[in-house]
């Protein structure tokens, strides 16, 4: 089955970076073609396509938009027929909507043997409030119906420049990862998995610990939860209700069920924080009251140099380094929290 993957955004925005960038990194050894709608120039080398053996298809002069309707499916058949691509990098010109190249492919993926596997717009940190006003309509469309947002040019621009950019895309989309991180900075491996959509850092806490077996939610499996029969937790089957403990309030372990009542906190933020800082936050996390009960914290956010990484479970913590991420993301999940007291803990919009 042939892969699409659909890139959009405004002519100039910083598409060819970031295609060269996932032919070099995310594609190795894959067919690829690349159907280039030309519209008053060529958004991609073609010495650098020709030395990488891309095949370039070019569209009918004018929006990739216009030209959907009389050829595209029959563009799209040819392409699969001739070079039986494991992917296909669509790039359509950048005053087009997104929306229409979507449902063209929705239309036609089933006929030629293929699935849309991602839509991203690509936006230039610098230019979007000026995109937004002078073309609301086409630039809402890519945001709106985009899978994923790049911010380009991100390591030229300051962080407040950012958080405002940051803010003009979530009134449009609020759902969408926005990739921050400089692209440079993040493998080609990295990029493809945001664009192709994942689990929210919330997802994934509660994915981590929410007990498959009982439906309760854990502090960590320190606490040693047991049930009588192995689970694939550690935990043990027993008697009381079922799960060898009670649903009102906390057990003796510290577990509470996935039905109770807790609240979730999270925040995407361009911010960077010292080791020092993210040690002061999580002791305060643990050690004041007014924040609420917090059942696990976790988060990824740029350091001085390095990226930080930080876990933690009542009565313990961990902060280490590791890979950039799309952008710095915290999450928070307990009962009663204060929302604003995190924010302001974070330091955090």
């Amino acid at each position: 089955m042939t892969k699409i993957d659909i890139i959009s955004g405004f002519l100039g925005a910083g598409k060819t970076t970031l295609i060269k960038k996932l032919l070099k990194e995310a594609f190795v050894g894959e067919q690829v073609v690349l159907i280039e709608n030309e519209f008053g120039e060529i958004g991609i080398d073609g010495g650098f396509l020709k030395e990488s053996g891309i095949e370039i298809r070019e569209m009918n002069s004018g929006c990739i938009c216009c030209s959907l309707v009389g050829d595209f499916g029959k563009s799209l058949q040819e392409v699969v027929d001739t070079y039986h691509p494991d992917r296909i990098l669509i790039e359509p010109s950048g005053v087009g909507k997104l929306s229409d190249v979507i449902k063209a492919v929705k239309e036609v993926q089933e006929k030629i043997s293929a699935e849309l596997n991602s839509f991203t717009t690509v936006v230039d940190v610098t230019k979007c409030r000026i995109y937004r006003n002078n073309f609301g309509e086409f630039f809402g469309n890519q945001i709106e119906f985009a899978g994923a947002i790049i911010l380009s040019r991100t390591d030229k621009a300051d962080n407040a420049k950012i958080q405002e950019s940051c803010g003009i895309l979530r009134e449009l989309n609020p759902k969408a990862p926005i990739i921050t991180t400089p692209v440079d900075e993040l493998s080609g491996e990295k990029l493809l998995e945001t664009m192709e959509g994942g689990k929210t850092l919330e997802e994934e806490l509660l994915a981590e610990v929410i007990c498959p077996e009982c439906g309760c939610l854990h502090h960590g499996e320190e606490h040693g939860h047991h049930h009588g029969e192995e689970d694939g937790h550690g935990h043990h089957h027993g008697e009381g209700c079922g799960h060898g403990h009670h649903h009102a309030g906390e057990d003796g372990h510290g577990h509470h069920h996935a039905e109770e009542v807790f609240t979730s906190w999270g925040c995407e933020t361009v911010r960077p924080y010292t080791e020092a800082e993210i040690e002061d936050i999580l002791v305060k996390l643990e050690s004041e009251e007014s924040v609420g009960t917090i059942l696990r914290a976790k988060g990824m956010v740029a350091g001085d140099k390095e990226w930080i990484y930080f876990d933690m479970v009542p009565g313990e913590h961990e902060v280490r380094s590791g890979l950039p991420e799309y952008t710095g993301r915290i999450c928070v999940i307990g009962s009663g929290l204060n929302k604003n007291v995190l924010a302001e803990l974070f330091d955090v919009k």
